[in-house]
């Protein structure tokens, strides 16, 4: 379900009578938490947070949540955060501004250090994973209390695992980003965010029309190359490939991600195959790596004969795009869409 600002999936609800205005008075000023609040958000079991005012000093948990407060004009707000970026991640528009974000934990925060930050909000992409990832002990919501932070998450990478079907849009996606609109007072920038998105991807879906699917699998190369790691009908990357007019091997797996045998990928045989590299900080790195996966398929004797291998059907999309829910994943349909289907789409 695709909603506007004020009615996001039942995950964010406006309690203030500035909600819904078209004009400047609906976003308010983005440091004041004036017009639109306080704003209840719930997590994954529905538990609600009211938030009274826009955050000041926001923490992140890692990547995905920082990108989405940058592409919203908050960065400035952000205090630090967990699993920092790796070199050439952002976008080169949010790189500059994402490099000077405090590194409070180059994987999860520590509990202590988390709590002792000042920060007023956590933005969690963890949520019921426990344990935060399994590399920590996570805070109890009554020690976030305690200090005065409140804690609200990315849904559509924390919730996903406990989603009902298969993630076939972009809409929790959009959804993200609309509640963090709604929390941090930019309404409007959020709402200009998910207007392109969906203008990207409806460009593509209206090109593809009912062009015929191929079947496709994505080689996360750099989860390792000894058992390969699936992703699942519930990872964002399978509503990716699906927009972008193929479909994924995996997509009938009740998970967002799960470890598979090379038997059952040469199996299914796939029509093309997206080379998941994670990036190296350049083109020229990049293209190294899209080189070393493609070049360990066609050497590996369980996948030298597949359909994709034999025709050179490779995507060089990389991972993060594509895997981690963000404003880039309707651009990454289109990049797909573009190498799958050249006759209908353009790359841009």
């Amino acid at each position: 379900m695709r909603v506007g600002v004020c009615g996001v999936a039942l995950l964010v609800v406006a309690l203030g009578s500035g909600c819904g205005a078209g004009g400047p008075a609906a976003a308010g000023d983005p440091k004041s938490g004036g017009a639109g609040f306080p704003v209840q958000v719930a997590d994954c079991d529905g538990n609600e947070t009211t938030i009274e005012a826009a955050p000041e000093k926001i923490v992140t948990s890692n990547a995905s949540g920082l990108e989405m407060l940058l592409w919203l004009g908050a960065g400035d707000r952000v205090l630090g955060t967990g699993f920092p970026p790796g070199k050439g991640t952002l976008p080169g528009e949010l790189a500059a501004e994402g490099e000077k974000i405090p590194v409070l934990g180059k994987t999860v925060i520590p509990k202590e250090k988390l709590l002792g930050s000042g920060g007023d909000l956590y933005l969690d992409t963890f949520a019921d994973m426990g344990s935060m990832g399994g590399m920590g002990t996570a805070p109890t919501e009554e020690e976030f209390d305690a200090v005065g932070m409140k804690h609200v998450f990315v849904t559509s990478t924390a919730c996903a695992a406990m989603a009902k079907g298969p993630m076939e849009d972009l809409s929790a996606v959009e959804e993200d980003v609309e509640r963090l609109g709604a929390v941090t007072g930019t309404t409007e920038r959020a709402a200009e965010l998910v207007g392109r998105m969906r203008t990207t991807v409806r460009e593509v879906t209206d090109a593809l029309g009912d062009a015929p699917a191929p079947s496709y699998f994505f080689f996360d190369y750099d989860a390792g190359t000894d058992q390969p790691m699936a992703v699942c009908g519930k990872q964002v990357a399978n509503a990716v490939i699906t927009l972008a007019g193929a479909r994924n091997v995996y997509a009938g797996c009740d998970a967002d991600f799960k470890p598979v045998g090379w038997e059952d990928v040469v199996s299914k045989n796939p029509d093309w195959i997206q080379l998941g590299v994670r990036n190296r900080g350049s083109a020229e790195e990049n293209e190294a790596a899209f080189d070393k996966a493609e070049q360990f398929l066609k050497n590996f004797p369980a996948t030298a004969g597949l359909k994709a291998v034999k025709e050179n059907r490779f995507v060089r999309v990389g991972s993060e795009q594509t895997t981690i829910s963000g404003v880039r994943n309707a651009d990454t349909v289109r990049a797909i869409a573009a190498t799958v289907h050249p006759d209908l789409v353009k790359s841009q």
